[in-house]
């Protein structure tokens, strides 16, 4: 089968690999849809992703596709043709963290396109507990969103939010754009702290009360909730400054592995600040598909680029001429 494969740091080859034999709780997918997410440039550069690279590795950890094939010892209500959804991360189940029901903390967890590989290629074999039955209402592009999605659920699962909360979303990327649509449905307000003035229509359109550059703009409203969505230490701090009294900062972005940040302790005990951070996407991928197929989000509204396997090692290395929000492959 046609693969890109992450050989090395800064390195993806187009590769005719053979097809993995199927274990028996493993289901083969035909991969359809791929996104390209900030993590697979994050391993490309030779930094972690929900765990280190097992290189050589196929990447693309956001995967819809068709079931191709079961293994034999398959039991869940699912058939070759279903349409699916897949969850990359696989945790032990065995560990303190799986058996106190935190699995995203899971000390041995395996991750598809990061430990083993993924969704670039025409194949991907999944265990049968990570596949998720999609409606037919969900295209594909729209689908290998799901894992994205689910990752914002989780983040907002991990918030106390009350209608008459107002928020600030610190990110006008992808992953921004996510979570200021699904917290306009359930907040008095929610502005969005960006740099990029071309995506204000679309910020509006799904729900941002206001958007400023807080880079050209002096903004000294506080808020009940802050998402931090970029992972540099300067929007990090900015976040926690955003904060009122009493209120919750969850850091979302993901930082480089030695970054720091200053944070005043008196803000912490004075304001009562909660400062937390969600890691991928446990028991979320359920509710992401319901959310999206009772058009709670309109994921396609918000793919900017739909490309072609060749094209992700110019994505990747930053080749690619044109400026990305969130791109989606389709496979074959």
């Amino acid at each position: 089968m046609n693969a890109l494969v992450l050989t090395k740091k800064n390195s993806l080859s187009h590769k005719i690999l053979q097809e993995a034999p199927l274990k028996s709780h493993e289901i083969r997918v035909n991969v359809k849809c791929v996104g390209i997410c900030g993590t697979d440039k994050h391993l490309y550069q030779g930094q972690p992703g929900s765990g280190e690279a097992n290189m050589p590795v196929v990447l693309g950890h956001e995967i819809s596709g068709l079931i191709a094939e079961l293994g034999p010892d398959v039991h869940s209500a699912l058939h070759v043709g279903d349409r699916v959804a897949i969850d990359p991360n696989i945790p032990c189940g065995y560990c303190r963290y799986c058996k106190e029901g935190r699995p995203q903390l899971c000390e041995h967890n395996e991750a598809i396109g990061v430990t083993r590989h993924g969704g670039m290629a025409q194949f991907v074999n999944v265990p049968e507990g990570n596949v998720y039955l999609i409606p037919d209402s969900l295209s594909f592009q729209a689908a290998a969103m799901v894992e994205p999605v689910s990752c914002v659920v989780h983040g907002l699962n991990e918030l106390t939010i009350k209608s008459h909360y107002t928020a600030l979303v610190v990110g006008d990327g992808f992953i921004g754009q996510l979570f200021t649509a699904l917290l306009a449905t359930r907040v008095k307000k929610v502005d969005v702290s960006g740099r990029n003035e071309k995506k204000i229509p679309i910020l509006k359109k799904i729900g941002a009360t206001e958007v400023f550059n807080p880079e050209i703009e002096k903004h000294d409203e506080n808020y009940d909730l802050v998402i931090e969505c970029v992972g540099l230490p300067i929007t990090q701090e900015r976040a926690i400054s955003s904060a009122r009294r009493g209120g919750q900062v969850l850091m979302f972005g993901v930082s480089e592995p030695e970054d720091q940040i200053k944070i005043n302790s008196y803000d912490i005990f004075f304001k009562e600040l909660t400062i937390k951070g969600a890691f991928i996407n446990p028991f979320a991928m359920q509710d992401a598909i319901q959310l999206m197929a009772d058009r709670r989000i309109d994921i396609e509204a918000l793919i900017t680029h739909e490309l072609r396997l060749e094209d992700v090692p110019d994505v990747l290395s930053g080749r690619f001429k044109e400026k990305i929000t969130k791109a989606v492959v389709t496979i074959g």
